[in-house]
């Protein structure tokens, strides 16, 4: 995956989150879905950062994967 098709990824995501904040009350389903989508983009950030330090170190991008949610949403900011 390409840099630029991440960016759109995370666009999509970013997209159906507000679509989800823009409803007011959510449905549980809703709120599960508002969840996965936060760790979804956390992933992909992270996924987007890694490719970006590969390339900086002059090694290849694509050996960059996206990472479990567990293991993002463990990372300490």
């Amino acid at each position: 995956m390409e840099d630029n098709q991440v960016l759109k990824h995370i666009e999509k995501l970013v997209a159906e989150e507000e679509h989800l904040y823009s409803k007011g009350d959510l449905t549980d389903n809703e709120v599960k879905r508002l969840h996965e989508l936060k760790v979804e983009l956390d992933q992909y950030w992270d996924f987007l950062r890694q490719r970006r330090g590969f390339r900086e170190a002059g090694k290849n991008p694509d050996n960059a994967q996206v990472r479990s949610g567990d293991t993002v949403e463990n990372y300490e900011q």
